[in-house]
């Protein structure tokens, strides 16, 4: 792969192609792709779908909003230190094409802003929970008329196949969805790969899926654009990774890894002594004592040790890319970086922590079940209605319940496995909140 073809301008419909030295760099095409994202409706509802505590009340915890804002921090932190370097190694990459270090930092950053876009309600356990409405719930009807990939994409939803879609999806009058450049794009797909074949290696780019069979042509002409390596053979579609989809990758894992752990301590469900026998490890060589001592509150001692730790992982991340910039440019690099720095061991251990206090917590679980019947609810009602509709046998109830989707879901689509995932689609869109107020109307579980 060549960093001048992974840097590409390009948007979805361009006739001209778009050079890096006619930029104007008062508002550069890297940092559109940001204020797209950061304007749009799907990334809006995220200030109120799950992070760690599904429909929380406390006010401190995060929610996928702030979780998106502060990844897309630490990757522009990433992308630009990433940067610095490529351009002292690669300084063609200036001098030819007009590249700088900034826009390194500004690809990772708007891929970053946007890496949980397309995660429905109810955190992780959404996604499961609308793919287990096709393998053993009322969606099991619908397999038979369905391919191979087709019926794997609905088994296995994927909030990152989703996040394609929304960024990329047109609809009329809006041609390629936010129009989001392929370097930007490319930095996005952290799994450049259909839904089959399942984990077909242990290379992380193979670990999930990257997109629906209906967005495979246009996933294929950003690959193609970028210069990602085919990996896949026969009619199997799949790709190495955008080198800056490890930056992303990155900045996902070291926030979710520290702030999650954050959080469980602020809700008392991690006793801070804990926290700093586990924090110490990572910010041992840059803690300032006399410092610490000062700080009279628990929630600024973690907040203090927790800004040390991230940026000791950031450093980390920066140098175990630098080092395998080869290898990753020639996709031969099938590891997340923050597998392979000093500091894995320390994750691994905070992440076992958390799973155990935090994500396993009795909260989390009660709240995941009442996750469970929502999304189930809502899916098998709105699939009956719009299959009915389209087969010309809808009830005024099915009636009723198409009129509560919103307008710019109002229409038709010919084949069942579009109509499935445009359901699917709809409900991945829902906030906490407003799936909760639907399946109370659904279910007549509201005040007259």
């Amino acid at each position: 792969m060549q960093w001048e073809q992974l840097l590409s301008l390009k948007r979805q419909g361009d006739t001209s192609k778009r050079l890096r030295k006619e930029q104007d760099d008062t508002r550069l095409g890297f940092e559109v792709d940001y204020d797209r994202i950061i304007f749009s409706s799907a990334f809006r509802s995220l200030q109120d779908k799950t992070q760690v505590i599904p429909l929380s009340k406390t006010d401190f915890v995060h929610t996928r909003l702030t979780h998106s804002l502060e990844v897309s921090v630490v990757g522009r932190s990433l992308g630009r230190l990433v940067g610095k370097k490529i351009i002292e190694k690669h300084p063609y990459l200036q001098d030819v094409h007009g590249y700088q270090m900034n826009d390194f930092g500004a690809i990772v950053a708007a891929a970053a802003l946007a890496h949980d876009i397309g995660n429905p309600p109810f955190g992780h356990s959404g996604e499961k929970a609308i793919g287990e409405y096709f393998k053993t719930g009322k969606g099991q009807q619908y397999k038979s008329e369905l391919t191979d990939k087709e019926w794997q994409d609905l088994i296995d939803f994927e909030g990152n196949a989703n996040g394609f879609n929304l960024l990329t999806a047109s609809r009329p009058g809006i041609e390629g969805g936010l129009r989001i450049s392929y370097a930007t794009l490319g930095a996005f797909m952290k799994y450049p790969k259909e839904s089959l074949p399942k984990k077909p290696t242990a290379n992380i780019a193979d670990k999930k899926y990257g997109f629906f069979q209906s967005d495979k042509a246009f996933f294929q002409d950003v690959a193609k654009e970028l210069g990602l390596i085919p990996n896949k053979t026969g009619d199997d579609i799949g790709f190495e990774r955008h080198p800056l989809a490890y930056l992303v990758e990155a900045a996902d894992d070291i926030c979710y890894t520290i702030i999650d752990f954050e959080d469980g301590i602020n809700l008392g469900l991690i006793q801070e002594e804990y926290a700093l026998e586990y924090l110490i490890k990572l910010v041992k060589n840059s803690i300032d004592v006399a410092k610490y001592n000062t700080l009279t509150t628990k929630e600024d001692r973690i907040s203090y040790l927790r800004a040390l730790a991230i940026s000791s992982l950031i450093s980390d991340a920066v140098d175990v890319f630098v080092a395998n910039e080869d290898k990753i440019l020639n996709g031969e690099y099938p590891y997340a970086l923050t597998d392979q720095g000093k500091y894995t061991a320390q994750m691994k251990d905070i992440i076992n922590l958390s799973i155990k206090n935090i994500y396993q917590s009795r909260e989390v679980v009660e709240k995941e079940i009442i996750g469970y019947r929502i999304i189930n609810t809502l899916l098998d009602t709105f699939c009956t209605a719009y299959n009915n509709k389209f087969e010309g046998k809808d009830s005024n109830y099915d009636k009723l319940v198409l009129k509560m989707l919103p307008e710019r879901f109002v229409t038709e689509k010919m084949n069942l496995y579009d109509r499935l995932l445009h359901i699917c689609h709809f409900v991945s869109t829902l906030t906490d909140g407003k799936a909760l107020l639907l399946y109370n109307t659904i279910t007549g579980n509201t005040k007259a």
